[in-house]
């Protein structure tokens, strides 16, 4: 089982239970180089060259022995077993670090690492790795959803890149013909993926700044409504080949627009060259155009054998090194570097839809993954959204039972 980075926008992804590790994951004692030894850990990435870059950067470091793990399988799981044992990573990449385990004191505070250059971080991908003021986290690359468009069946339907759900709907209606859906928003009419991205677009969050629930609102029961009529409309594609994150039901010609993501622009663009715009989640009412992002960063666990050398190492690799930072994020696949800085000066995201996306990132971009949208709260709402769209229940009811297990979640989180 190979996993890419796009997987941790997948906002509908359950978290299940814990696995037990391996037990040939003791640790050395000592480095060949005469340093500490420290282990690292990365979930299996499904880009061909990421392993063998990581490795590289590795060896690079001359202050410890950095020995690599590529862990295949569900990552989540291991590592949050893991981080319980002694014999677990030192260093590990991690979509959050989850609240459990900031809570629970199993990660190390990483703020200073980043004291000198915080402000070069996306502030979208930087916050949920942040907690009472305090870094748990360094963001490695940035991973965003995005709308691609065919220009050409757009303008020969008279219609103009739309800027507002009420334009989706009417665009996706108009698009579809027996042929081609008007758009494709995943298999399952976009329960997954879609998460917070309709709510952020009607001016509302799913957890606000003082850790209140952002969409006891009624724009949220209008937003999550105009979803339910693209299904009603019957211009979403269902059952493609394949789901959301692959562009291949765009490339196919099967939908006229698909919600993927920035991972699959280097696709469109050979198959459709300058054929194709790239748009943000159009805002809903007095809302705002929306950009879903999330970010694997590097953290270090606090039974780390020499914490001290694990922290160097992160700086190192995810502050110091911008050369490896840029080569990771677009060396062996198509992401953002998570500075800003890095962004801008990329050649490969000066141009074109590459360059509309870094725009709508750095002026759309918000968090989709919040630290405080535990999975109880993930699937309360992604449940409730499902009946909305597929089944026709009522927004209003369904968000007023998800307002009240969210509110009782937080309660809980935050004692």
């Amino acid at each position: 089982m190979t996993i890419s980075r796009r997987h941790l926008l997948a906002a509908g992804a359950a978290t299940g239970l814990l696995t037990a590790c391996g037990s040939n994951t003791g640790r050395d004692e000592g480095g060949g180089n005469g340093g500490p030894v420290l282990r690292q850990w990365y979930h299996q990435y499904g880009e061909p060259g990421t392993e063998e870059a990581v490795r590289r950067y590795a060896k690079a470091y001359d202050k410890a022995d950095v020995q690599i793990q590529w862990r295949p399988g569900n990552y989540d799981q291991q590592t949050a077993a893991a981080l319980l044992t002694d014999s677990g990573p030192d260093v590990f990449e991690a979509a959050g670090p989850s609240l459990d385990q900031i809570q629970g004191g199993q990660v190390v505070d990483l703020t200073e690492l980043i004291a000198d250059v915080r402000d070069d971080f996306n502030p979208a991908v930087l916050a949920p790795k942040t907690y009472e003021g305090k870094v748990w986290g360094i963001p490695q690359v940035i991973d965003m959803q995005l709308l691609y468009y065919r220009k050409s069946l757009l303008d020969d339907a008279g219609l103009e890149p739309p800027q507002s759900l009420d334009e989706l709907v009417d665009a996706a209606k108009k698009l579809t013909t027996k042929d081609v859906k008007g758009l494709f928003i995943g298999n399952d009419a976009g329960a997954a993926v879609l998460g917070g991205t309709p709510l952020h677009a009607a001016g509302l969050e799913l957890i606000t700044e003082d850790g209140e629930v952002g969409f006891d609102d009624p724009a949220a029961a209008r937003a999550l409504a105009k979803i339910r009529q693209l299904y009603a409309d019957k211009s979403l594609l269902l059952g493609a080949p394949s789901d959301w994150s692959d562009p291949a039901a765009f490339l196919q010609g099967l939908t006229a627009m698909q919600w993927s993501g920035l991972w699959a622009l280097p696709a469109v663009q050979k198959e459709f060259g300058d054929d194709f715009g790239v748009l943000p989640f159009p805002k809903d009412g007095p809302g705002k155009p929306s950009v879903p992002v999330g970010a694997y960063g590097a953290a270090v666990s606090a039974r780390a054998r020499d914490k001290d050398a694990a922290k160097a190492y992160v700086k190192w690799l995810w502050v110091e090194q911008t050369a490896y930072q840029e080569d990771f994020a677009l060396s062996y696949g198509f992401h953002i570097p998570a500075r800003i800085s890095l962004a801008k000066k990329a050649e490969k995201l000066k141009k074109g839809a590459a360059a509309d996306a870094v725009r709508l990132t750095t002026d759309n971009g918000f968090a989709s993954q919040p630290l405080l949208w535990t999975p109880r709260n993930q699937t309360a709402y992604a449940d409730a959204l499902s009946r909305i769209i597929k089944d026709g229940a009522n927004p209003e009811t369904e968000l007023r039972a998800v307002v009240r297990k969210v509110r009782a979640e937080l309660d809980r989180v935050q004692k």
